[in-house]
């Protein structure tokens, strides 16, 4: 009887213990643990946000590609969030004020030190001075855009300029010569009355709209020889007259036009290869150089050139600059893995990676000669504008003021207020921010 029992107990301490190693076998096989990839289970997985479409979006992917392969330890989480970036990122801020942000996000260099003022973002000073990471590897301005009061905030990723597009082929049969785009604003007038057809209120095809793509009210107001903002006082200085000026012509040209027939133009207007300089449906327009992505995508026979943006004396031609940068939101749950994404991205394989996808600028110019752009006939009359580009002000209400000069030429050119009231009300209310 005893032996029995004997017996008995062995067999059921057999089966307990097949049990419990099946039970082992099927949890490593789910791959239980931080990954659920492959059941690594040191692997970390790090969320990433970031609003690129198109090939800006496919440089994003090469560049996570890269990052994973020499970081096995590590796994991206990317995911595209619309409307981040020129002062649209609500989604974000709500995530940062409710604890739950992504690890890295792809930030507008311009909106830094106002985040970093409210503190929304992770220092980066220690982390970068720790790994020998210094401004001198990066153009000087977009070093400065990533900080705040002696803090380094982002890594610079890329940098931009911008310029007149323009169909050679539109300018031929309206009788304009391709090779001489139009200099002054009274020329850019002229072309874009030529080159365009309207059908009553519908544009068949139209010349050129001032605001339409990268036509942001900076760049034109530079161009009319204006300026924003007094670093020694520390304020906004929207109504400088020849930014008054410059919205006065905006808004002439809106009122020569129709507003209302132009919007129904845009409105219906798509992206990529969609992009109406690309379907021919408009003859001029002021893009950045990562426009030319898009036009060695989708229509790479397109035959056009670039040129400076028209100025009313038809010299000092100018441009703006801004770009892009990483950054660990306040509250990034994995800080470490984080930085060692942005130090990829920031450095130089990674820009080079995205750069030569996206056909943007890299803020290192080691990288940019490497990609050969500076020989580029079209990329090198965006390189030769840069020592006369601007940058828009750093200032802790950046995002605000951003928004509030686009909505300054919302409202010129529907006829709500003079451009002189609109832009000192633009000062008021951008100032009174500024001195809270």
């Amino acid at each position: 009887m005893r032996n029995t029992k004997i017996k008995i107990f062995c067999i059921i301490s057999l089966f307990t213990l097949f049990a419990v190693l099946a039970g082992c076998s099927q949890d490593k096989e789910a791959g239980t643990g931080e990954s659920d990839s492959g059941g690594n289970q040191d692997q970390t997985t790090i969320t990433f946000w970031h609003p690129m479409t198109d090939t800006s979006g496919e440089a994003v992917e090469e560049v996570i590609k890269a990052f994973e392969e020499q970081n096995p330890d590590i796994k991206i989480d990317a995911s595209y969030i619309a409307n981040q970036g020129e002062g649209q990122n609500e989604k974000l801020l709500t995530a940062v004020a409710g604890g739950n942000p992504p690890d890295v996000a792809y930030f507008d260099r311009f909106e830094v030190a106002s985040w970093a003022a409210q503190g929304s973002l992770e220092k980066l000073t220690d982390l970068a001075e720790k790994d020998g990471i210094t401004k001198d590897k990066y153009y000087p301005f977009s070093w400065e855009e990533a900080s705040y009061e002696g803090d380094l905030y982002g890594i610079p990723t890329t940098t931009d300029s911008r310029l007149l597009f323009y169909n050679k082929d539109h300018f031929e049969e309206a009788g304009l010569d391709p090779e001489n785009p139009p200099s002054t604003i009274d020329e850019l007038e002229a072309a874009a009355e030529k080159l365009t057809i309207k059908d009553g209120n519908r544009f068949e095809r139209i010349g050129f709209i001032p605001w339409y793509g990268q036509g942001w009210f900076y760049g034109w107001g530079w161009s009319f020889g204006g300026d924003f903002y007094d670093p020694e006082t520390k304020t906004a200085t929207a109504d400088h007259p020849k930014n008054v000026e410059a919205l006065q012509w905006i808004t002439d040209f809106a009122a020569e036009y129709g507003v209302e027939d132009i919007a129904g133009f845009t409105n219906s207007q798509g992206t990529g290869a969609m992009d109406p300089f690309l379907t021919g449906q408009i003859s001029m327009k002021i893009d950045g150089n990562f426009g030319v992505a898009n036009i060695e995508k989708f229509k790479p026979e397109l035959n056009y050139g670039v040129a400076p943006m028209p100025t009313p004396t038809g010299s000092d031609h100018t441009t703006w600059s801004g770009g892009w940068s990483v950054v660990i939101p306040k509250g990034a749950k994995e800080k470490e893995a984080a930085w060692e994404f942005l130090k990829f991205f920031g450095g130089e394989e990674g820009q080079k990676i995205f750069s030569e996808k996206s056909r943007d600028f890299s803020v290192i110019d080691s990288v940019n000669a490497e990609l050969g752009y500076t020989e580029d006939p079209i990329f090198s009359e965006f390189i030769n504008i840069l020592p006369e580009s601007h940058a828009r002000p750093v200032m802790t209400e950046g995002s605000l003021y951003w928004n509030e000069l686009s909505t300054a030429v919302e409202n010129a050119t529907r006829g709500n207020g003079t451009p002189e009231e609109i832009l000192a009300e633009v000062n008021e209310k951008v100032n009174a921010a500024l001195q809270e």
